[in-house]
């Protein structure tokens, strides 16, 4: 009973626990299946009123926030299902109106909300479709109606089993189909918007689109791509080597609107508007000025997340930020547990998808942390004797909150870096000692005035102190990322040992005594799994062609050349290798050897790998062969060897991974992916009907 006050503190665990259990799901439940855990937690919640005993009481609450959450993400799934392409089809005639439109390499890549598709019956139109663009992108401006021709295909699964879901994404985002244009799309007469709502989206579009025009006008290249990125949220066009230098240098956070740039929106106008009014004595003594400022910084900080275009991690750290300033208008503790809790409880209401993106992850892990270690140092300044200051204090106080905050934010986020992007930089302390003053004194005070004098069209000054900002944090980040061991390449984690860790996190952030120690148990669990995870000794894409086994040395090698160069770049990623596709592939001396007709490997337990082309060699392969992939029809004819993957299999089931051994182990993208709404398997794909060619 003693920390009784941090029992609520769980409760938001108890419902991303839910949603979790609902992602995890190998079904999708029906609708009438989810009504069971609705009802369920009515009853508990019932009962725990009823109870006198608290313990019980906590319980019901605790379980039936459990069933709530898994209902909420049923209920989001249903509200956001729309139709999703199920094969290729193209070239086709679209017309479309224009959503959103950013750089995106040679080109711009834009989304569109299609109301004609060439053959598509419309009750089968997906909401959204995202379309790369070559040529014409400067018309595609949001809310305009065009015309194009572009080939269309399904979301993509995953390169592997286990890997990034982008079907899942583009789900929940309303993406039904992505593509690539032919030649130039044709501007045609504006329709009417369908309503208010509509409206007002679309004006903020094309206020983001006005907003990166000009900054790309004053500040050309990376620099104003970089600087788009901090205002607008749109992260097309910055350099692959400049976003690697941020990445690498632990700053990669700089250019993705999150909590540090709503942060210093926010908290710089409360600061700045609070100073203005205290210069009036009589105002400052009379009134409540720092609520004043708590309104202000509320209401620019939300302008700030209209313009940025409302991503995910804008409105996460919106929401975080907003319990601060409404704690300050009702005279409570601006940071604290309960904030954030009442934060992440609402985020996940209203996106319960955003449980399983890294942003949320991350976002609350570093922040939790955080609120951990002020609330220990605020408990150690009450027992600690007072000291006499030291010169410059202020400076010194800054630059330990940088390097305290780096470091315990690196500590707490390293686990869904790993997770997520397979990378772990090693000097993020040192890059956000170097960058931040940059950024807090320069870059973001200068995007804030550039922003209020662009209708005025006396943002140009402005805009280019912000370029020398942005030169001297690229300088940081290629300084500290090219210092020896700044980052390394992690192998692929285990969902589970992801799930331990955090639950221990979790333990020893939430409770204040010595029992929060406990929770050191499942983080060491979790990195167990890690150690022992054995990675996989086969992988197949789903063109079937891309094969990759395991060597004699433990890494991984291509029997030929990768047709599909993204799959094998990520499987090198997953597999903690810093090699190219190009330097992984086998040779004779590896034990390889290709012909016309296909490949023969060895594999690290003397296994007999085939990967057959032709017909002519599949009799062979499948007598001589321990493991057969086939580009061509297999099954019948081939029941020797201990396991046969053949271009039927790749089709229906995506990609796939092979544990080999005494028992041969299976597992393929859809197997993981279960029957989901964003996960139709292919047997249901033809069930649309296309009225015309394509």
């Amino acid at each position: 009973m003693e920390e009784r006050e941090r029992w609520v503190l769980w409760l938001p665990v108890a419902f991303g626990a839910g949603i979790g259990i609902y992602f995890a799901l190998p079904a999708e439940p029906s609708r009438a299946a989810a009504m069971v855990p609705a009802g369920l937690s009515a009853a508990l919640i019932v009962m725990a009123f009823a109870t006198r005993n608290v313990m019980l009481r906590a319980s019901c609450i605790g379980f039936a926030l459990l069933l709530l959450g898994f209902d909420a993400a049923k209920l989001r799934t249903e509200l956001v299902r729309a139709p999703i392409l199920m094969h290729r089809v193209g070239p086709v005639e679209i017309d479309a109106r224009v959503e959103s439109a950013q750089l995106h390499g040679k080109g711009i890549r834009a989304v569109f909300a299609p109301s004609f598709i060439d053959g598509l019956d419309p009750k089968l139109l997906p909401h959204r479709i995202r379309v790369s663009v070559r040529r014409g992108g400067e018309r595609l401006v949001p809310g305009v109606i065009v015309r194009l021709e572009a080939v269309l295909m399904p979301p993509p699964p995953p390169a592997s089993p286990g890997d990034y879901d982008f079907g899942r994404t583009a789900f929940f985002e309303g993406i039904g189909a992505v593509g690539y244009a032919y030649g130039r799309p044709e501007l045609i007469a504006p329709a009417p918007l369908p309503d208010i709502g509509a409206r007002v989206a679309l004006a903020l579009q094309a206020l983001r689109f006005r907003l990166r025009a000009r900054i790309r006008a004053v500040l050309p290249g990376s620099t104003g791509a970089i600087a788009s990125a901090v205002i607008t949220g749109d992260r097309g066009g910055i350099s692959d080597a400049d976003e690697q230098a941020l990445r690498d240098a632990g700053l990669a956070h700089v250019l993705a609107i999150a909590g540090l740039h709503m942060a210093l929106v926010g908290f710089g106008l409360f600061w700045s508007v609070r100073a203005i009014l205290a210069l009036w004595p009589r105002v400052a003594l009379t009134q409540p000025i720092k609520k004043w400022a708590a309104l202000a910084a509320l209401g620019g900080a939300g302008f700030y997340l209209a313009i940025s275009g409302g991503a995910t991690p804008a409105v996460r750290a919106f929401t975080m930020l907003a319990m601060m300033l409404l704690a300050i208008l009702f005279d409570r503790p601006a940071l604290s547990m309960r904030s954030l809790a009442i934060a992440a409880v609402l985020l996940l209401s209203f996106s319960p998808e955003s449980l399983i993106e890294p942003g949320f992850q991350m976002s609350f892990s570093a922040v939790a942390s955080l609120i951990a270690v002020a609330e220990w140092e605020r408990r150690r300044a009450l027992t600690r004797a007072p000291v006499p200051p030291l010169p410059l204090v202020h400076v010194r106080r800054y630059m330990r909150g940088i390097a305290i905050t780096s470091f315990v934010g690196s500590i707490a986020t390293m686990p869904y870096a790993a997770f997520h992007f397979d990378r772990a930089t090693h000097y993020a302390v040192l890059g956000n000692l170097l960058a931040m003053p940059i950024m807090g004194f320069v870059t973001m005070p200068m995007a804030a005035l550039s922003v209020v004098l662009m209708p005025l069209h006396l943002d140009a000054v402005p805009l280019h102190i912000m370029g020398w900002g942005i030169a001297a944090m690229l300088a940081v980040g290629r300084f500290v990322s090219r210092l020896p061991g700044a980052v390394s390449i992690v192998a692929a984690t285990p969902v589970a040992a992801l799930v331990l860790v955090s639950l221990g996190g979790l333990w020893i952030v939430i409770w204040r005594n010595g029992l929060r120690w406990l929770g050191l148990a499942p983080a060491l669990a979790g990195i167990l799994l890690v150690v022992i995870a054995r990675p996989p000794d086969i992988l197949v894409a789903r063109d079937g062609q891309t094969i990759a086994f395991r060597g004699n040395d433990g890494r991984l090698y291509f029997m030929r050349r990768a047709a599909d160069e993204y799959s094998a770049s990520e499987w090198l990623k997953r597999d903690g290798d810093s090699r190219t596709a190009d330097r992984a592939i086998a040779s004779a001396r590896d034990g390889v050897r290709c012909d016309a007709f296909g490949c023969v490997a060895q594999s690290a337990g003397g296994l007999r790998i085939a990967a057959v082309s032709r017909r002519d060699a599949l009799r062979d392969d499948c007598e001589e062969a321990d493991v057969v992939v086939s580009l061509v029809p297999a099954r019948a004819t081939c029941p020797n060897p201990k396991l046969v993957i053949d271009r039927f299999d790749v089709a229906k089931n995506g990609a796939y991974a092979v544990w080999l051994g005494k028992h041969v182990v299976v597992e393929s993208t859809e197997q993981l992916r279960g029957a989901r709404p964003w996960s139709a398997v292919p047997w249901q794909r033809r069930t649309q009907r296309f009225s015309s060619g394509g």
